[in-house]
Protein backbone atom coordinates (compact mmCIF):
# COMPACT_ATOMS: atom_id res chain seq x y z
CA UNK A 1 0.00 0.00 0.00
CA UNK A 2 2.91 2.37 0.94
CA UNK A 3 4.72 1.68 -1.92
CA UNK A 4 2.15 2.27 -4.27
CA UNK A 5 0.91 5.42 -2.57
CA UNK A 6 4.46 6.69 -3.04
CA UNK A 7 4.77 5.51 -6.49
CA UNK A 8 1.72 7.19 -7.81
CA UNK A 9 2.21 10.23 -5.72
CA UNK A 10 -1.50 9.95 -3.65
CA UNK A 11 -2.30 9.21 -0.01
CA UNK A 12 -2.93 5.69 1.10
CA UNK A 13 -6.45 6.67 2.20
CA UNK A 14 -6.95 7.58 -1.66
CA UNK A 15 -6.15 3.88 -2.67
CA UNK A 16 -7.72 1.67 0.20
CA UNK A 17 -10.85 3.74 -0.33
CA UNK A 18 -11.78 0.99 -2.66
CA UNK A 19 -10.93 -1.72 -0.71
CA UNK A 20 -13.06 -3.17 2.78
CA UNK A 21 -10.61 -4.16 4.60
CA UNK A 22 -6.62 -3.08 4.78
CA UNK A 23 -3.68 -4.44 6.72
CA UNK A 24 -0.32 -3.11 6.61
CA UNK A 25 2.90 -4.36 7.55
CA UNK A 26 5.25 -1.77 9.57
CA UNK A 27 8.32 -4.06 9.29
CA UNK A 28 8.44 -4.55 5.44
CA UNK A 29 8.97 -1.30 3.50
CA UNK A 30 8.63 1.40 6.76
CA UNK A 31 11.62 -0.80 8.77
CA UNK A 32 10.06 -1.39 12.07
CA UNK A 33 11.43 -4.11 13.64
CA UNK A 34 7.75 -5.63 13.70
CA UNK A 35 4.22 -4.80 14.26
CA UNK A 36 1.03 -4.63 11.53
CA UNK A 37 -2.26 -2.49 11.27
CA UNK A 38 -5.84 -4.02 9.91
CA UNK A 39 -8.32 -1.66 9.20
CA UNK A 40 -11.87 -2.52 7.92
CA UNK A 41 -15.37 -2.02 9.22
CA UNK A 42 -16.37 -2.06 13.07
CA UNK A 43 -17.42 -6.09 12.91
CA UNK A 44 -14.65 -6.79 10.81
CA UNK A 45 -11.92 -5.34 13.32
CA UNK A 46 -13.79 -6.50 16.15
CA UNK A 47 -13.62 -10.07 14.57
CA UNK A 48 -9.85 -10.00 14.06
CA UNK A 49 -9.44 -8.62 17.76
CA UNK A 50 -11.62 -11.99 19.01
CA UNK A 51 -9.57 -14.31 16.46
CA UNK A 52 -6.35 -12.26 17.80
CA UNK A 53 -7.03 -13.10 21.52
CA UNK A 54 -8.21 -16.48 20.73
CA UNK A 55 -4.94 -17.52 19.05
CA UNK A 56 -2.96 -15.93 21.97
CA UNK A 57 -2.10 -12.74 20.30
CA UNK A 58 -1.45 -9.77 22.13
CA UNK A 59 1.84 -7.80 23.41
CA UNK A 60 2.46 -6.13 26.53
CA UNK A 61 4.34 -2.76 26.60
CA UNK A 62 4.05 -2.45 23.08
CA UNK A 63 5.11 1.42 22.79
CA UNK A 64 8.13 0.92 21.97
CA UNK A 65 7.58 -0.92 19.07
CA UNK A 66 4.37 1.50 18.41
CA UNK A 67 7.40 4.21 17.94
CA UNK A 68 9.22 2.94 15.35
CA UNK A 69 6.24 2.10 13.09
CA UNK A 70 5.48 5.76 13.79
CA UNK A 71 8.22 7.32 12.81
CA UNK A 72 8.59 4.63 10.18
CA UNK A 73 4.87 6.20 9.02
CA UNK A 74 6.45 9.78 9.40
CA UNK A 75 9.35 8.78 6.51
CA UNK A 76 7.89 6.47 4.58
CA UNK A 77 7.84 8.74 1.69
CA UNK A 78 11.61 9.95 1.56
CA UNK A 79 12.34 5.73 2.22
CA UNK A 80 10.30 4.50 -0.26
CA UNK A 81 10.99 6.86 -2.78
CA UNK A 82 15.17 6.16 -2.37
CA UNK A 83 13.65 2.63 -2.63
CA UNK A 84 11.93 3.22 -6.38
CA UNK A 85 15.01 5.04 -7.17
CA UNK A 86 17.75 2.24 -6.25
CA UNK A 87 15.57 -0.41 -8.08
CA UNK A 88 15.21 2.34 -10.94
CA UNK A 89 18.68 2.53 -11.04
CA UNK A 90 19.31 -1.04 -10.92
CA UNK A 91 17.02 -1.83 -13.95
CA UNK A 92 18.52 1.35 -15.98
CA UNK A 93 21.90 1.14 -15.03
CA UNK A 94 23.94 4.30 -13.89
CA UNK A 95 27.17 3.75 -15.89
CA UNK A 96 25.76 5.45 -19.08
CA UNK A 97 24.17 3.61 -22.22
CA UNK A 98 25.38 0.00 -19.97
CA UNK A 99 22.31 -0.90 -17.81
CA UNK A 100 21.25 -4.44 -17.44
CA UNK A 101 17.95 -3.94 -20.08
CA UNK A 102 20.52 -3.18 -22.89
CA UNK A 103 23.27 -5.34 -21.62
CA UNK A 104 24.28 -6.89 -24.39
CA UNK A 105 23.44 -10.50 -22.95
CA UNK A 106 21.55 -13.16 -24.10
CA UNK A 107 20.94 -14.32 -20.76
CA UNK A 108 17.91 -11.86 -19.52
CA UNK A 109 15.87 -8.17 -20.28
CA UNK A 110 13.88 -5.97 -18.14
CA UNK A 111 10.59 -4.43 -18.80
CA UNK A 112 11.51 -0.89 -17.50
CA UNK A 113 8.04 0.11 -17.87
CA UNK A 114 6.97 -2.54 -15.25
CA UNK A 115 9.62 -1.03 -12.91
CA UNK A 116 7.24 1.22 -10.96
CA UNK A 117 8.36 0.99 -7.27
CA UNK A 118 10.48 -1.30 -5.39
CA UNK A 119 10.48 -4.55 -7.72
CA UNK A 120 12.31 -5.08 -10.29
CA UNK A 121 11.54 -8.54 -12.36
CA UNK A 122 14.67 -10.12 -14.55
CA UNK A 123 13.15 -12.16 -17.08
CA UNK A 124 15.71 -15.13 -18.07
CA UNK A 125 15.77 -16.02 -21.37
CA UNK A 126 16.78 -19.71 -22.98
CA UNK A 127 17.16 -22.87 -20.88
CA UNK A 128 20.46 -21.66 -19.11
CA UNK A 129 20.88 -20.17 -16.69
CA UNK A 130 17.67 -20.80 -15.08
CA UNK A 131 16.59 -18.52 -12.81
CA UNK A 132 18.10 -20.64 -9.58
CA UNK A 133 20.84 -21.25 -11.10
CA UNK A 134 21.39 -17.75 -11.73
CA UNK A 135 20.51 -16.57 -8.21
CA UNK A 136 23.29 -19.09 -7.09
CA UNK A 137 25.78 -17.33 -9.23
CA UNK A 138 24.87 -14.29 -8.22
CA UNK A 139 24.86 -15.05 -4.30
CA UNK A 140 28.42 -16.90 -4.52
CA UNK A 141 31.73 -15.28 -4.63
CA UNK A 142 34.74 -16.97 -6.33
CA UNK A 143 38.15 -16.40 -6.55
CA UNK A 144 37.58 -14.99 -10.16
CA UNK A 145 35.39 -12.38 -9.33
CA UNK A 146 37.86 -11.28 -6.51
CA UNK A 147 40.43 -11.52 -8.76
CA UNK A 148 38.62 -9.37 -11.78
CA UNK A 149 36.85 -6.85 -9.65
CA UNK A 150 39.04 -6.42 -6.45
CA UNK A 151 35.40 -6.79 -4.88
CA UNK A 152 33.41 -9.84 -3.14
CA UNK A 153 29.91 -9.10 -3.64
CA UNK A 154 26.62 -11.41 -3.01
CA UNK A 155 23.78 -10.49 -4.27
CA UNK A 156 20.50 -12.07 -3.02
CA UNK A 157 17.68 -12.03 -5.00
CA UNK A 158 14.65 -14.73 -5.82
CA UNK A 159 13.67 -17.31 -8.22
CA UNK A 160 10.27 -15.90 -8.79
CA UNK A 161 9.05 -18.39 -12.00
CA UNK A 162 9.98 -20.78 -14.51
CA UNK A 163 11.61 -17.72 -16.23
CA UNK A 164 11.75 -14.99 -13.98
CA UNK A 165 14.16 -13.39 -11.54
CA UNK A 166 12.64 -10.88 -8.59
CA UNK A 167 14.91 -8.16 -7.01
CA UNK A 168 13.27 -5.90 -4.32
CA UNK A 169 15.19 -2.96 -2.45
CA UNK A 170 14.58 -1.79 1.01
CA UNK A 171 15.64 0.87 3.56
CA UNK A 172 18.75 -1.14 3.96
CA UNK A 173 19.53 -1.15 0.19
CA UNK A 174 22.19 1.90 -0.54
CA UNK A 175 22.87 3.72 -3.92
CA UNK A 176 26.38 2.01 -3.75
CA UNK A 177 25.02 -1.28 -2.86
CA UNK A 178 22.03 -1.23 -6.05
CA UNK A 179 25.77 0.00 -8.34
CA UNK A 180 27.52 -3.20 -6.19
CA UNK A 181 24.66 -5.41 -7.66
CA UNK A 182 24.45 -4.33 -11.27
CA UNK A 183 28.25 -4.75 -11.33
CA UNK A 184 28.16 -8.73 -9.92
CA UNK A 185 25.00 -9.00 -12.58
CA UNK A 186 27.20 -7.64 -15.29
CA UNK A 187 30.26 -9.90 -13.98
CA UNK A 188 27.81 -13.00 -13.57
CA UNK A 189 26.66 -12.53 -17.21
CA UNK A 190 30.72 -12.55 -18.86
CA UNK A 191 31.08 -15.42 -17.06
CA UNK A 192 28.18 -17.44 -18.32
CA UNK A 193 28.97 -16.07 -21.53
CA UNK A 194 32.47 -17.36 -21.62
Amino acid sequence: LMNAAVAQGVEPAQIAQHCDSVSLCFSKGLGAPSGAVLAGCREFVAEAWRMRKLLGGGMRQVGVLAAAAHLGLQHAEVTLRRDHDNARRFAEGTSGPLGIHVLDSPLWSINLAAVETNIVMVDVKGAWPSPAELCDRLRAVSEDEVAETGQAVSVLLLPWSAQTVRAVWHRNVSAHDTELARRKLEFVARKCQE
